[in-house]
């Protein structure tokens, strides 16, 4: 077969005869003069001519396009010069070198002026007041119905890169031809257009054409065929469309097994970024990251520690090969990322002692350069799982020292979470307490609405029972005024757990009269007690509202307690409670343990891997009164 002419602008060609059209009778004509406006006089046959559409600069749209697709027989010099170019006026002088510039040579040299200035943004500026840049668009835009469909794409992201205006009539004619040639399109075309333009799109108020867009992706995902589309559809638009992303997390669980740590690491990071807990994938990642003994760099177990933290999700042999994997690398990490680090596996209640104890390691060597941020991220990690280093002594020496004027300076909810941390860790000390104890400085959670008020104002409660009940008689103030102290109503407001709801109803039957305990009591300390009474020294029940109360604000009854009288407090332990896969409970129910005992209450834990064997009524109140006899017994023996 013949090579087709090329075609530049303004010329007209006769089209190749085909099969079909060589026995057909046309209509005879001499020569162009003698057709109608807009044909051409070709010969048919080799006996007679007749009037056809020619081709043109743009094709008629009576040829199918994808039928003159076809590339050019060898390397053009032209496309050679595009290729070669290495700055923008070598593209701009195409236009008047003599050259003739066929259907995708414009669009190719809009897209390497854009390759070129990626990283100039005043070449950009400079470059749209070029009159031979609007030439060159002009001429795009009169070929725009025979550029190939792989350039089109990248001819309109180079536009939005180049910083075209979004009224240009150029920009828009490129964006209604993908419009009408979506249908048309590859997936991979589509996947190249929502990867490398979305962004673009969503400034420059092209909002039909990316919701166009995203409904193809969606409609035909199933054309996905392999693991780099789906991960970068993931990144890229996965956010954009809610229902296109549950496609992609479909195909997802379906190449899996073709993934290797970086495509693993990128999905990860991508749920976590839009916290989408997606419990089949994150099952099908666990299992291939645990089975298959691809090695992991330090970068991907950093991210993949905070994907898990940032989900929740906990799979144990995936944090133990983390833990592991990172142990070996802790020398060479930064603070950044060893604060980092602390932090995922906080989150994630996952207390791996060598790999904690080399932290702290770390950051006593670098112990002139850690900034204050890193530190107080470690140390609220430490407080979450109740990590008590062995180097305990000249860690806190440090984290004083660091803290010592800088504690002020921290933004104010901060200082807060740093000094009950310190609480938590048994590690607090006068100034720390006065310094969020003032009253200039508590008075502005006093009263707050939002959550996070309510929570720092939860955390001063706590710390202020720490100034209370662990520091006297050393401390000597200042405190909470004794109207912060009274709970608020949304103390009581959780919803009820089973767990809770069991124990409410065996204590009642275990009481027999309504006026021998008290349920669900919200105390001065910041802490909820499940259940409280009030045993004499033969283990008798006593009414609670006759008798003083300290712990609560107000305080209530008025007799003191009758001499050996002893004060119960029940707690529940829910599974949330404690760190994973361990009896150890986390931090902040460790403080509340020891504030509970030091204001005189003698504690009957009720920890629920316990109370889940038991199965009749008779076996819980029976369980409940082994209970109160222990901790009386363990009083006693003291």
């Amino acid at each position: 077969p013949h090579p087709r002419p090329i075609l530049c602008a303004g010329q007209a060609v006769c089209p190749e005869l085909s099969s079909s059209e060589k026995d057909s009778f046309t209509a005879s004509c001499v020569n162009d003069e003698s057709c109608p406006q807009g044909t051409k006089c070709c010969a048919r046959s080799p006996c007679s001519r007749s009037c056809v559409v020619p081709l043109m600069g743009p094709l008629s749209e009576l040829v199918e396009k994808e039928q003159v697709f076809a590339p050019y027989p060898g390397r053009q010099e032209v496309e050679q010069l595009i290729e070669k170019a290495t700055q923008p006026e070598e593209l701009l002088e195409l236009l008047g070198g003599g050259h003739c510039l066929q259907q995708n040579h414009a669009a190719l040299a809009l897209i390497q002026l854009s390759r070129l200035l990626s990283e100039k943004p005043k070449d950009k500026a400079t470059l749209i007041q070029d009159a031979r840049f609007w030439q060159l668009l002009h001429l795009v835009n009169s070929q725009i119905t025979v550029i190939w469909h792989g350039t089109l794409v990248k001819l309109l992201r180079s536009l939005y890169a180049l910083g075209l205006p979004a009224t240009s009539k150029e920009l828009r004619s490129v964006e209604q031809e993908v419009r009408w040639r979506m249908r048309r399109l590859r997936y991979k075309h589509l996947a190249f257009l929502a990867e490398s333009s979305a962004t673009y799109m969503q400034e420059q108020g092209s909002q039909e054409l990316l919701a166009e867009l995203l409904v193809h992706l969606e409609r035909r995902w199933a054309e996905i065929e392999d693991k780099r589309t789906v991960v970068a559809m993931m990144m890229k638009t996965g956010h954009l469309s809610e229902s296109l992303m549950n496609r992609l997390e479909d195909k997802c669980l379906e190449l899996v097994e073709q993934f290797g740590p970086e495509e693993l690491r990128k999905v990860l990071v991508t749920l976590a970024a839009q916290n989408r807990r997606s419990v089949p994938l994150l099952r099908a990642i666990s299992y291939h990251l645990v089975q298959k003994p691809f090695p992991l760099t330090k970068s991907i177990l950093l991210d993949l520690a905070y994907a898990y933290g940032k989900l929740g999700f906990h799979q144990t042999q995936v944090f133990q090969r983390l833990a592991a994997d990172l142990l070996p690398h802790t020398p060479s990490m930064t603070s950044s990322e060893v604060a980092r680090c602390t932090k995922s596996f906080a989150f994630l209640k996952w207390l791996n002692l060598p790999l904690f104890e080399a932290f702290v390691q770390h950051v006593l060597d670098r112990a002139q350069s850690i900034t204050l941020p890193h530190l107080c991220n470690m140390l609220l990690a430490f407080a979450r799982v109740n990590f008590r280093p062995e180097r305990e002594d000249p860690f806190f020496s440090l984290v004083h020292e660091k803290l010592g004027s800088e504690l002020v300076g921290l933004e104010p909810a901060l200082q807060v979470d740093v000094v009950w941390a310190l609480c938590v860790l048994q590690q607090v000390r006068e100034a720390e307490l006065q310094a969020v104890l003032r009253p200039e400085f508590h008075a502005q959670f006093l009263g707050g609405k939002s959550s996070k008020d309510q929570s720092t104002f939860q955390k001063l409660l706590h710390i202020n029972a720490t100034a209370q009940l662990e520091q006297h008689p050393e401390y000597t103030g200042p405190l909470l005024p004794t109207s912060a102290l009274v709970p608020s109503p949304s103390a009581l407001e959780q919803k009820m757990t089973p767990l809770q709801k069991e124990l409410q109803e065996t204590l009642k039957g275990l009481l027999g009269s309504a006026d021998k305990g008290s349920f669900m009591v919200a105390t001065q300390y910041g802490w909820v007690l499940d259940a409280e009474v009030l045993l004499d020294t033969e283990s008798q029940l006593l009414p609670l509202r006759d008798f003083v109360a300290p712990h609560l604000a107000p305080s209530s009854g008025s007799q003191p307690l009758p001499p050996g009288a002893k004060r119960l407090a029940f707690l529940r332990w829910e599974f949330p409670n404690f760190n994973s896969r361990s009896k150890d409970l986390l931090g902040r129910f460790v403080l509340a343990r020891r504030h509970l005992l030091a204001a005189g209450f003698l504690l009957v834990d009720v920890p629920y891997y316990e109370w889940m064997e038991l199965k009749s009524e008779w076996q819980k109140s029976a369980y409940l009164k082994d209970k109160m006899r222990k901790a009386v017994a363990e009083e006693l023996a003291k």
